[in-house]
């Protein structure tokens, strides 16, 4: 009888610890499945780390935290493993478990809405046998994309593990609102809307909604705790935004834990582009998507174009939520599960690899050779990485990337066009406005999401 395949993932970051969970637990019995939580200085905390355990059928006793220096003997009899990381950390990754004697087959993916395809998704995981994507879109637009660029990527489709719709919710039959809450729950994000002005405004949305009925909760759902990390640095959290705005409505209260556990207590959830309307949407509580800021990439709400669930503020204070289209579930995240090719792909890659059938896999050629490699791996690991050569790429690349930074901001100031006097009593006046003007598109430009 033939043993069971054993596959391992690496996560770090809320986001991917929880996909990863989330993925494993969803295989079949066929597979022996264990998930390693790497320490890095964005390492999920214990109660980030038990919220995204919770319900993802991966047993907890199959989970460890384990350093970087370790994982060459914890990978040694994996048949597969799964990288659930950041762009930049999955290269690295990749590139180590690519060097074992016997290598794993690699296998990657990213944890949420990934519309649209990215360029950088795909260069940071060239060195990879699988990318896992969610929808039939989202391995459409990557697989265009990949083929555009010429990079060679094989793409699974696998439902989005946390996010499993029940019949109803499934193409043709949206049916009725299953909601058996009276909460409305806002998916807070990091990183959208980027601009400081945008996220009061959605504050005082939230302060509005609980004013406008408080004899129901308006919960907003936070990512981490204070002193948490995320996988996105978020600057201007919700929770001190609320509070700056005055007394807060004792109606307005803060959450953290699984999205799952704040979903089972809503009539409706609101978000600007979170994964957790996808959660909704399966478990067949409604939605408002905002459309406050527009619909674009750098905002991650593309995705829901069609779908029928964008709304505005006041939809929100009068709690007027939606349920999406049946045309739009199809090819976003509710496909039928028989459409689904990853586990089959993973076991083909598997038994590759016990037969020592695959291919090595070269990373993507750049400049730099062992020294940038090194400046990587420090650069994700922080103080796990205590290698020499890490040490040296450190001392070395620091202030070789300032001077860089520097002569980059220097040529941009002499490009810049020159700017016209003020014209008297016109407000704002120049100077205002285009400082306003440029810090704004900076941090929009910021907002892509890390691939």
């Amino acid at each position: 009888m033939t043993s069971r395949l054993r596959i391992v993932g690496i996560a770090d970051t809320d986001s991917y610890v929880k996909w990863t969970a989330a993925l494993l637990g969803s295989l079949s019995d066929a597979w022996d499945s264990r998930m390693l939580v790497l320490r890095t200085p964005l390492v999920v905390s214990d109660s980030q780390l038990e919220a995204a355990v919770a319900g993802s059928g991966l047993a907890r006793e199959h989970v460890q935290r384990i350093a970087h220096d370790q994982l060459g003997r914890a990978l040694a009899d994996a048949d597969v493993v799964v990288l659930g990381a950041r762009g930049p950390l999955v290269r690295v990754l990749a590139r180590d478990a690519a060097a074992l004697e016997r290598r794993p087959a690699i296998a990657t993916g990213l944890p949420g809405i990934s519309v649209p395809a990215t360029r950088k998704a795909l260069l940071y995981r060239t060195q990879s046998d699988l990318f896992v994507v969610h929808s039939h879109r989202e391995r459409s637009e990557f697989a265009l994309l990949a083929s555009d660029r010429g990079m060679r990527h094989r793409f699974a489709l696998s439902r989005l593990p946390f996010a499993v719709a029940s019949e109803d919710a499934r193409v043709g039959g949206v049916g009725a609102d299953r909601a058996t809450g009276t909460d409305l729950v806002f998916a807070a994000q990091a990183k959208v809307p980027a601009d400081r002005a945008d996220r009061v405004r959605l504050a005082r949305m939230l302060v509005a909604a609980a004013l406008a009925d408080p004899a129901r909760r308006v919960v907003l759902k936070l990512r981490a705790a204070r002193g948490e990390h995320q996988t996105h640095i978020e600057r201007d959290a919700f929770d001190d935004l609320v509070a700056a705005l005055g007394p807060v409505p004792a109606n307005l209260v803060v959450e953290t834990g699984p999205m799952t556990e704040a979903l089972r207590g809503a009539a409706g959830m609101v978000t600007v582009s979170s994964t957790a309307a996808i959660e909704a949407v399966a478990l067949g509580v409604p939605v408002i998507a905002l459309d406050t800021f527009g619909v674009s990439p750098e905002l991650i709400n593309e995705v829901f174009r069609g779908s029928g669930l964008f709304g505005g503020e006041r939809d929100v204070i009068e709690r007027r939520f939606r349920h999406p289209e049946p045309e739009w579930l199809e090819q976003n995240y509710f496909h039928d599960p028989g459409d689904d090719d990853a586990e089959v792909l993973l076991a083909e890659l598997a038994l590759a690899r016990r037969a020592e059938a695959l291919p090595p896999l070269a990373p993507l050629a750049r400049r730099g050779g062992s020294l940038r490699d090194a400046w990587e791996r420090k650069s994700v690991l922080g103080p796990d990485d205590r290698s020499v050569g890490g040490a040296v790429a450190y001392a070395v690349g620091v202030p070789s990337r300032a001077v860089v930074r520097a002569a980059q901001r220097a040529r941009r100031l002499l490009s810049a066009p020159a700017v016209e006097p003020a014209v008297p009593d016109q407000q704002p006046g120049p100077e205002e406005s285009s400082a306003h003007v440029s810090s704004t598109s900076a941090v929009r430009a910021s907002t892509t999401r890390t691939p």
